[in-house]
């Protein structure tokens, strides 16, 4: 109990700059106390503010006050120096590997308490005290014990590193500015540091601005990196159900096939067995038939063979018009030809699915940003065949040419009712969902169309319906002489070359939307940078005119 009651006065009594028992306790106008060398290198530092504050409250007072020594305090710890525990061992004063020691030790050194950048030395505990008892120390700087002293001697001179050679970027000493700097531009090595702490103090925040971007950074990649295992492990458990349905549906087919087969076989074989049974029996009536035909032809005794000869002849022909005829069966032969059909047919889808999936499985650049093609070949490796949704298209829409083309006319298309379908806009949406790296062209008239991606919960009446007038669409719209782009009811004019072919290239994970004039060299138009959310639709817009006709068409692309 004794011992942790001198554990807590000594707490009470430490210095909370340096952390040990006070030395020579001073106490300032606030009240807390400290070591007068403590305290004193903490107002050095604040000697140019001209305003003095105190390490623990920050209470500020000016002039410098005068530090006078607090003798009861420094009895108190004398007196807890000679009654309180040794916190550690003496061995565990001794300088180790690593450790700076003490210069002044003989014999086995201890570990340095400070180092005195005017001395050049450092101090074990003991011989540490005269500087702090002895006012001819009173102005050296004390500093947490370094190996790397020696630095601030000129090895040429011998003499301490004071001054700062702006024109070499080096520290020199007195003498060296005499020397060989003597036409430098030399300053106080303190000078140079008061600048350069005020430049740091400047230079901090936008550390510190830079590591907060950073780690938001860091923390964007997190969530990219999350979100690509759980994609792909999304991906490797839907394409490993599919396929297990795949295999199951093959092995399932192939044992229908095979039982139906082996039906078949079963019927066949038992008509054949029972054919042959037929015409076993057959056989055997005619050879006994023959046998007594061949008698009679050797008998002699005329009236027994006249006899005898009408019932064999009968026998002989109703045995000859018994015969069969048997066809070959071919039809299991047949069987494996469409089987052989089917295996190319699936293999062959197979092997186009797998130039798709290979398209669509690209790396993710998660580390830094993806080139974006430049040519319009690097864009068609790109380039998607996809068609447009009847059941969106509004009803003063038709859509034809394979599903590609959306033409305005005059006379309502007999569409049947359907909840995705566009009410007041003439526009409709892609059948399929676009994500990972896309590129398309739309082919418009002389008339005024919108080309868009769009999210497939975007509203299909009102104004918001619109493509570009709320935040789930992005859309060019193409005039006669200029282009405008839209979004969340926001336009941006755009001013650029007119071209009959638009080309749009999507990036999603990267958030990147680009719209291009195809005449000639691929020209942007407009760049979108964002976060996609959910999974994209292509976008087809055609505004009223008076004349009929309007049109927009999704342009078939050749892969390069």
């Amino acid at each position: 109990m004794a011992q942790q009651q001198n554990l807590m006065d000594q707490k009470k009594l430490c210095c909370s700059i340096c952390l040990d028992l006070l030395r020579d306790p001073v106490t300032i106008p606030c009240g807390h106390s400290y070591c007068m060398h403590c305290v004193r290198s903490h107002w050095d530092e604040e000697d140019q503010k001209k305003v003095y504050s105190c390490p623990q409250c920050r209470k500020t007072v000016s002039p410098r006050p005068v530090l006078v020594k607090n003798t009861m305090l420094a009895d108190l710890v004398e007196e807890l120096k000679k009654t309180g525990p040794q916190a550690v061992s003496a061995d565990h004063c001794y300088a180790e590997a690593g450790d700076v020691a003490c210069d002044f030790c003989t014999g086995r050194k201890l570990k340095a308490l400070k180092s005195c950048l005017q001395c050049l030395v450092s101090y074990c505990e003991e011989h540490l005290q005269p500087h702090y008892d002895s006012p001819a120390f009173g102005k050296h700087k004390l500093v947490d014990p370094s190996k790397k002293l020696q630095e601030n001697i000129c090895t040429r001179h011998g003499e301490v590193k004071k001054i700062f050679c702006r024109t070499d970027d080096q520290c020199i000493c007195v003498l060296c500015s005499m020397d060989e700097h003597k036409y430098h531009n030399t300053v106080l090595a303190l000078t140079e540091r008061t600048e350069r702490q005020g430049e740091l103090g400047t230079n901090r925040p936008k550390i510190q601005q830079r590591i907060r971007g950073r780690e938001k950074d860091v923390g964007v990649l997190q969530e990219r990196l999350e979100a690509i295992n759980r994609s792909a492990d999304k991906a490797v458990k839907y394409s490993d159900k599919i396929f297990t349905q795949l295999l199951r549906l093959i092995k399932n087919r192939s044992s229908d096939v095979k039982q139906q087969i082996r039906a078949q076989q079963k019927t066949e074989v038992s008509l054949a067995k029972e054919l042959k049974e037929k015409l076993d029996a057959e056989i055997t009536e005619l050879r006994r038939t023959d046998t007594v035909l061949e008698h009679l032809s050797h008998t002699e005794d005329h009236t027994q063979f006249l006899q005898n000869y009408p019932s064999l002849s009968c026998l002989s022909k109703s045995a000859a018009s018994s015969s069969i005829n048997i066809c070959p069966l071919q039809y299991f032969e047949d069987v494996m030809v469409v089987v052989s059909d089917v295996r190319d047919k699936v293999q062959d889808t197979l092997s186009d699915a797998w130039i798709k999936i290979s398209q669509a499985v690209r790396p993710a650049d998660v580390l830094q940003p993806r080139a974006e093609p430049k040519t319009r070949a690097e864009f068609l490796q790109y380039s998607c065949e996809t068609t447009l949704d009847p059941s969106t298209a509004n009803t003063c829409l038709l859509v034809s040419e394979g599903d590609r083309k959306a033409t305005v006319t005059s006379e309502k298309q007999a569409y049947p009712g359907h909840p995705d379908r566009f009410t007041d806009m003439f526009q409709v949406l892609s059948r399929d969902s676009l994500s990972g790296r896309h590129y398309w062209e739309v082919e418009r008239g002389r008339f005024e169309v919108s080309v868009a991606v769009v999210y497939k919960d975007i509203s299909r009446t009102g104004y918001e319906s619109g493509f570009g007038n709320d935040d789930k669409s992005w859309a060019l719209e193409c005039f006669n002489n200029s282009y405008q782009f839209r979004h969340n009811s926001t336009s941006t004019l755009i001013s650029g070359p007119q071209s009959s072919v638009i080309g749009v290239y999507l990036d999603y994970s990267a958030g990147t939307l680009c719209f291009y004039n195809v005449s000639g060299n691929m020209t942007l138009l407009h760049r979108v940078q964002t976060t996609f959310t959910q999974p994209l639709h292509q976008g087809l817009g055609v505004f009223a005119t008076d004349s009929q006709g309007s049109a927009a068409e999704l342009c078939k692309l050749r892969q390069k």
